[in-house]
């Protein structure tokens, strides 16, 4: 029997039960679409650009937001991660401050540049120095569940950016994508889950493959570009497994001629495509192309195609399948998928 399908393993390798966590994704989006429901926000007003300011697992909902509703939004999304503010931002710009934590240091410091820019402000955190901040200056604060690691609370986080800019009349109605979502990874789950044995369960069968080796994500530019960088940082954080990834066509204008060297490290990493049925005709192909011009390179390549029918669906499809992955890939690393000891020690000595 596969260590993955061992009860002994999961409890063992992983005590604070992130498989329950990513288990109730699912219902993380339905609890946070039926807050959505209930805020109160205004509209906004001669709003020329929205951007997102955060880091990590909280940066990662504004990733996503973009990809999802850029198509429907007339004006452009931006997501910062850092703590100094583009020389764009004014009165003029709607910023969602996202910090899980309402502790990071690089949101904080963005948000009060924020403030003393006069931009429209909305934060999204679980409590902390940016909800006080915010209470006290008279910005609305959308609150997400605490207790979770930020990476974990991604369907919280994602849902409350859309919600809120629906209310705001920004972003048309966004739900029946959000009930199909629901009922889609719902269904995957099952597919996925812990107790479903590895030879029916293709995110076992894919972190099999991968294992022992480095990690190469390729997307699309638009549609797949924030899950596969979901993907890339799930493999990081929980497996503690090196990842990268970057996004088709520009890959195919730099990146692909450098696999040619050093041969044997090549054949140590693993690939996987992440495609979808929205890419552009000729990046379906260049998909093709690049399977084949590194195929006898890589130690192995896999194609993972996105499922459902809204973008919202098809893209969560493929995020919630690489956070299974990436689960099991620290099973079979053997560690803890839930501490980021490296990310707590350089906070800690950032302070000091």
């Amino acid at each position: 029997m596969s260590i993955l399908d061992q009860r002994d393993c999961w409890v063992s390798v992983d005590p604070q039960s992130m498989r329950s966590l990513l288990e109730s994704f699912p219902e993380h989006v339905q609890i946070a679409a039926e807050n959505g429901r209930n805020l109160t926000l205004q509209k906004s007003k001669d709003v020329h650009v929205i951007l997102v300011t955060g880091l990590g697992g909280s940066a990662i909902g504004g990733d996503l937001m973009r990809s999802i509703a850029e198509g429907r939004l007339k004006i452009p999304v931006i997501v910062n991660r850092n703590y100094d503010l583009p020389a764009f931002v004014t009165e003029a710009t709607l910023v969602f401050a996202c910090s899980y934590s309402g502790n990071t240091e690089e949101t904080l410091s963005a948000y009060r540049q924020s403030r003393q820019r006069k931009a429209a402000i909305v934060c999204i955190t679980s409590g902390g120095q940016l909800e006080s901040m915010a209470n006290a200056d008279g910005y609305p604060v959308v609150h997400l569940p605490d207790g979770l690691p930020p990476r974990a609370a991604l369907g919280y986080a994602l849902i409350a950016l859309l919600s809120a800019m629906q209310k705001m009349h920004i972003l048309p109605g966004m739900e029946e994508s959000i009930e199909e979502t629901i009922t889609l990874l719902g269904e995957l789950r099952n597919r996925y889950r812990t107790d479903n044995l590895e030879p029916g369960n293709p995110a076992k069968k894919l972190a099999g493959a991968l294992h022992r080796k480095i990690v190469a994500v390729y997307g699309s530019t638009g549609i797949m570009e924030a899950a596969a960088y979901r993907w890339r940082s799930q493999i990081a954080e929980n497996a503690k497994n090196l990842a990268f990834h970057h996004v088709l066509p520009e890959m195919n204008h730099n990146e692909l001629v450098g696999w040619q060297h050093p041969e044997e490290v090549l054949r140590k990493i693993g690939v996987v495509f992440l495609r979808d049925k929205g890419d552009h005709p000729q990046t379906q192909r260049r998909f093709d192309l690049v399977k084949g011009i590194i195929g006898d390179k890589a130690g192995t390549i896999h194609e993972v195609w996105s499922e459902g029918e809204s973008l919202m669906a098809r893209i969560l499809s493929v995020v919630y399948l690489g956070d299974f992955v990436s689960l099991y890939l620290s099973y079979l690393n053997n560690v803890d998928p839930t501490p980021v000891e490296v990310i707590d020690y350089l906070k800690r000595n950032l302070r000091t």
